[in-house]
């Protein structure tokens, strides 16, 4: 007997109403859930009070052309082959496989839903916004501007990486200052290029590396926004400024780490991201000349590029010459330098418990995405 996984949820309301499904060999399908009242259980093979779903199966472009909101539901339903419908109940939920019945009785419209109903109030015009609602996840473009990309459709191997780094590098930081839970911080990346596109611009498409949740929308889709505040002034480096000091961290600091990349590697970036409920794509540009005086403008607030972090652990060494530490944690060896104008360490005895608060500083990070912090030691106390 033929069987389906649920690929994506189209529509929720109550439970989800309309969902994307594949088969072993990767065939489409839709599954609409069937109100309780019209189908005959008896006929169908099935009993209880479980979710039943009419599925069909459909043509690829057909479902994205559904997923644009270019094509109502009932038209996708009604033009699906005839031999490829199917009812199912959802026994342990859509989440596990679901076993399917051939529809042998012709197609009951009352199985499916009245006339009008598109998965979108608008179809999606522009490009971003219907990648997104295609692949049914949040996704950003980018356009790099160097030199070489004026005359030809190329980028330097050095300058992509680095950008797509430190773009990874911002988005990660703007997601930890928003979302709620810290159990759930990511040390991963969060999105994957899936597309390389033609023409104008060197343009590289990324997609969330997480699927978006049953209403269509994503955790990184709550974090973008706090980076396009900080891309949304730069033509106005005091401005820019105010909203810097808005934020304390690491976000800060990958957010001038961007801006000096683009200034020693002479290039512009844009970008625009939208996620499937959308309805228009959000978009930022920062220009090679205007990247440079924002650079000067937040130097004056380096200090908000720091974050505040408390280490125990036991004290190995200290170099009374250069300022530098070790401490051994349960996480492993940590090491930093004192912060300036800080007393010495004299006293602190090797192989004691100690409680160091810090300064932390991401400097660099390599073209593996790697991060180099420096940590300054402000006070310590015995643990």
């Amino acid at each position: 007997m033929k069987t389906i996984r649920h690929h994506s949820t189209l529509f929720y309301y109550d439970g989800p109403q309309v969902f994307e499904a594949r088969d072993a060999i990767g065939g489409h399908y839709v599954a609409v859930m069937i109100d309780s009242g019209v189908l005959d259980a008896a006929d169908a093979g099935i009993s209880g009070t479980v979710d039943r779903y009419f599925i069909a199966g459909v043509a690829p472009e057909q479902l994205r052309l559904f997923r644009l909101g270019s094509l109502e539901l009932r038209s996708l339903l009604v033009d699906s082959d005839e031999d490829e419908r199917y009812l199912a109940t959802a026994d342990a939920g859509i989440d596990q496989p679901m076993q399917l019945q051939r529809l042998t009785k012709p197609l009951d419209c009352a199985l499916i839903p009245e006339p009008g109903f598109f998965l979108h109030d608008k179809p999606a015009d522009e490009h971003v916004l219907r990648e997104a609602r295609e692949r049914n996840n949040l996704i950003i473009e980018i356009a790099a501007e160097p030199a070489e990309a004026t005359s030809q459709h190329r980028v330097r191997a050095h300058i992509l990486a680095g950008l797509l780094n430190r773009v990874q590098f911002l988005v990660k930081y703007a997601y930890r200052a928003t979302i709620v839970a810290p159990s759930r911080l990511v040390n991963g990346d969060l999105l994957d290029v899936v597309v390389p596109e033609v023409g104008g611009p060197y343009q590289v498409v990324l997609e969330a590396s997480s699927t978006p949740d049953a209403f269509g929308g994503t955790e990184l889709g709550r974090a973008l926004p706090r980076v396009d505040r900080l891309l949304e002034d730069v033509a106005n480096p005091q401005a820019t400024l105010a909203v810097v000091t808005e934020n304390r961290g690491h976000l800060v600091g990958a957010y001038v780490m961007l801006l000096r990349f683009l200034v020693a590697c002479r290039t512009g970036l844009r970008y625009s991201w939208a996620e499937p409920k959308s309805e228009h794509p959000s978009s930022r540009s920062v220009s090679y000349t205007e990247a440079g005086p924002l650079v000067d403008a937040l130097l004056s607030v380096e200090t908000l590029a720091r974050e505040t972090v408390t280490l125990e652990g036991v004290f190995e060494r200290f170099n009374a010459g250069s300022g530098a530490w070790r401490l051994l944690t349960d996480e492993g060896h940590r090491s930093g330098k004192i912060a300036k104008d800080y007393p010495s360490l004299d006293g602190l005895k090797v192989g004691r418990r100690y409680r160091f608060y810090c300064d932390e500083q991401i400097k660099e990070i390599d073209v593996t995405g790697k991060e180099y912090r420096t940590l300054h030691l402000n006070r310590h106390e015995p643990a």
